[in-house]
């Protein structure tokens, strides 16, 4: 059975990625899977300073540095386990149908990807540890994960409200085609209030395919409010946002080639940047 991955790192949005996993396991009546991943920390190595000290103390030193790094690794794994008994404490006080948790060392994005046989949904916080005060500084393995995550991926402000209603920005592009098909098969969003955005643009036939788009979502049963708007397309998207009071925000994300160009200096970004409700990236 695959399962919602859930991200934890003991930052303080973890009670939000936890309550948001607990929503998206309830809709989807899917199992929990709490990953708690330890990086490998960059380390001083002794060898910065090879030629200030001699052999003997810089073997002496290089010694001390192991067995702190052993003592540091240990109270890691420690502090992990007491991190994903937490919150499978939390999610079992819910509806879920089960939770399990794993812990795992290397990087996020690897762990994802080796699990990406058991995933269904992968749920995460937009700033991790070190960050919660900077809400414009996404979290490091936001981009890395989204370039090589081939599933859903939820990424959650510092709190947590189940949505009544979401924002699905529609261009007439093949990726906003493939973004609103993977809305109706999906489930997650069934139920909410979907209100589809088109900001004015070159593509051809924009009209008749919003059109289209706005059926396809009312045909599945979607109660759908549409919007045909003008201007810079981020200003319009947040102004809109605001405006209706959209509790989260549906975007769709190129394949892994084009990846990279498509978060840098994109809308795309401005909005990961800076909106504070949840946001669904769709390959």
């Amino acid at each position: 059975m695959t399962k919602i991955i859930t991200c934890v790192d003991g930052s303080a949005m973890t009670t939000a990625v936890t309550n948001a996993a607990i929503w998206a396991s309830n809709k989807l009546t899917k199992p929990i899977l709490f990953l708690h991943t330890i990086e490998k920390e960059q380390q001083h190595g002794a060898d910065n300073y090879s030629g200030a000290i001699g052999l003997g103390a810089r073997s002496a030193l290089l010694q001390e540095m192991t067995k702190l790094d052993e003592q540091r690794g240990k109270l890691a794994l420690k502090l992990g386990k007491e991190l994903l008994e937490r919150v499978a404490s939390q999610a079992q006080t819910s509806v879920v149908q089960q939770v399990e948790s794993t812990q795992r060392h290397g990087e996020l994005a690897d762990a994802i990807v080796d699990m990406e046989d058991k995933t269904r949904l992968i749920v995460i916080g937009r700033s991790g540890k070190g960050h919660e005060d900077d809400y414009s500084a996404l979290g490091s393995n936001i981009e890395t994960l989204l370039r090589k995550a081939t599933h859903p991926v939820v990424i959650i402000p510092d709190t947590f409200s189940e949505p009544t209603s979401f924002m699905v920005a529609y261009d007439g592009r093949q990726t906003a085609d493939n973004a609103l098909q993977r809305v109706i098969d999906g489930g997650l969003l069934h139920g909410l209030h979907c209100h589809l955005v088109s900001v004015k643009n070159n593509e051809p036939d924009l009209k008749e395919k919003f059109l289209a788009a706005q059926k396809k979502l009312e045909e599945k049963g979607f109660t759908v409010t549409s919007s045909f708007v003008e201007g810079n397309i981020f200003d319009a998207l947040m102004e809109y946002k605001q405006k209706h009071d959209i509790g989260l925000i549906v975007m769709g994300a190129f394949g892994h080639s084009k990846l990279r160009q498509f978060f840098l200096g994109s809308n795309t970004m401005k909005m990961l940047e800076r909106s504070k409700v949840p946001m669904v990236v769709l390959r």
